[in-house]
């Protein structure tokens, strides 16, 4: 972890995210709040496994408890995630090697999974534009993924695909 990463609850989020499997549940939870027990069924887990994560999760700020209901004389509390949550993104250049790291082993799992024949785009590129063009670039690369965080729907809901899309859109310094 970077020296320049000393908030506590800065690196309680980087480090609840630096985890393949949270990081599926933070997208699947984008869709709609869930319990443990539902979070573990489709992912396949174990209640203890999911119900760990989510904890650890929901300690570091990343999920907000949604709902609670009673369960068989218990409370099962259902937690979503929160897209506008202080530390739902990097944004601070020190933590971006690390989320950076955690995102790129999560897309690789999910590109094995890419429909064959499926429309999707892709691009990596280390480029020099206006300003403007930039700035006109970030603004609409942010609406639309928060377009789409905001239409999220629950796991195999009718009438929706099961869709990836990863950002990363920064200046670059040192080279003026």
């Amino acid at each position: 972890m970077s020296s320049g990463v000393s908030d506590p609850g800065r690196v309680a989020a980087l480090r609840a995210m630096a985890h393949p499997l949270r990081l599926r549940m933070l997208s699947m939870l984008t869709g709609t709040a869930m319990s443990a027990a539902e979070v573990a069924r489709e992912l396949d887990l174990t209640h203890a496994n999911a119900s760990y994560h989510l904890r650890q999760m929901r300690d570091a700020g990343l999920l907000v408890v949604a709902e609670e209901e009673s369960v068989r004389g218990g409370r099962a509390k259902r937690y979503r995630y929160d897209v506008d949550a202080p530390g739902a993104t990097a944004e601070d250049p020190d933590d971006a090697p690390a989320y950076y790291q955690a995102v790129a082993g999560e897309l690789v799992r999910r590109s094995t999974h890419w429909r064959p024949g499926a429309r999707g785009t892709s691009s990596d590129a280390e480029l020099w534009v206006a300003a403007d063009v930039w700035d006109d670039a970030v603004r609409r690369v942010a609406d639309a993924v928060s377009g789409l965080h905001r239409a999220a729907r629950p796991p195999r809901s009718d009438d929706t695909v099961h869709v990836s899309i990863t950002t990363a859109l920064f200046l670059m310094g040192g080279d003026r």
